[in-house]
């Protein structure tokens, strides 16, 4: 088990420490956003299994009661692997900081969920107030799109029971149909590919766990890559420019061009859609996926591996 222990923890602070600053200082991710969110999720996904795995075991270890709940269905030999019969020091402590981080987890994402549910209904009710249910015997104007009389130009996807398209009459009258369709594309995509929960994720942690680099990173370049990720599924269905003047129409009064720090993605963003980055080959792209996806993998074969090798 000691053993098990340290390489789990080596693991969590490889992937926490130094591989979320290794991936912020890549360049590639600006070229292949939806991968590198796949690998940022991957890396999260090894940290919480890293520190899920090390409570099991250091409980199993500390307190009896898991450790036959843990261990009932486990031959003989498997227990013995592990050697659960006496813990040290260190291992019960671990096990307290490690079940602390756990139950803040917790808390961390159950306060951005209810937060995020509250804000909906502060939304959905702004929005009756200004789009209101049309009187009995006429048809219903809820669908999966809402129009608003409004001469500020915006558009927005509202998740939620049911998801709704938001488009105000300003952006209607300022943007021509593809780049209106440009738009509407890219809240789309983030519908699709359910962005919301994973910006969530990482509030949650980021907020959590604000010292701890990979979370902080994870947050910061979850709210980027999302948006170049919906952008990249706009261009490639009405075309680089459109997207980039559908952007630039949409956000100029913002300050779309300033140098401004909360305005430097959006100049950022209209930079790549008017010079666009290329992309990785496909067999790049296809194994950086692969390798992602078996990192997570590293917890639970350290964790399995003595009892694998007791049955063989």
């Amino acid at each position: 088990m000691t053993l098990c222990l340290i390489l789990l923890s080596v693991v969590a602070l490889t992937a926490a420490l130094p591989a979320p600053r290794a991936l912020t200082r890549a360049e590639w991710p600006e070229r292949e956003p939806v991968v590198a969110l796949w690998v940022w999720q991957c890396l999260v996904a090894t940290v919480l299994l890293c520190c899920l795995t090390a409570l099991v075991l250091g409980a199993a270890a500390v307190f009896h009661t898991v450790r036959a709940q843990v261990f009932a269905p486990a031959p003989p030999a498997v227990t013995e692997a592990y050697d659960l019969s006496t813990a040290p020091v260190w291992a019960s402590v671990l096990t307290l900081l490690l079940a602390c981080g756990a139950a803040w987890t917790t808390a961390m994402l159950a306060r951005e969920l209810v937060e995020a549910r509250r804000r909906r209904g502060r939304t959905r009710a702004h929005l009756r107030e200004r789009a209101p249910d049309l009187p009995a015997g006429l048809p219903s104007a809820r669908g999966p799109l809402l129009v608003l009389e409004d001469d500020y130009p915006d558009a927005w996807w509202m998740p939620g029971h049911p998801p709704q398209l938001i488009v105000t009459t300003g952006a209607l009258h300022r943007l021509t149909s593809l780049q209106l369709d440009a738009v509407l594309t890219h809240e789309r995509d983030h519908a699709r590919a359910h962005h919301d929960w994973l910006l969530h994720l990482s509030t949650a942690l980021a907020t959590g766990f604000p010292r701890i680099p990979l979370f902080a990173h994870f947050c910061d370049q979850t709210h980027r890559l999302v948006e170049l990720a919906a952008d990249d599924t706009a261009s490639r269905r009405c075309g680089h420019l459109t997207t980039a003047l559908a952007l630039i129409e949409l956000n100029q009064h913002r300050g779309v061009l300033s140098c401004a720090s909360s305005h430097r993605l959006l100049g950022e963003r209209v930079d790549r859609l008017l010079q666009p980055p290329p992309r990785l080959l496909r067999r790049q792209r296809a194994l950086t996926t692969t390798v992602a996806a078996l990192v997570p993998l590293l917890p639970l074969l350290i964790t399995f591996a003595p009892g694998l090798t007791a049955l063989g």
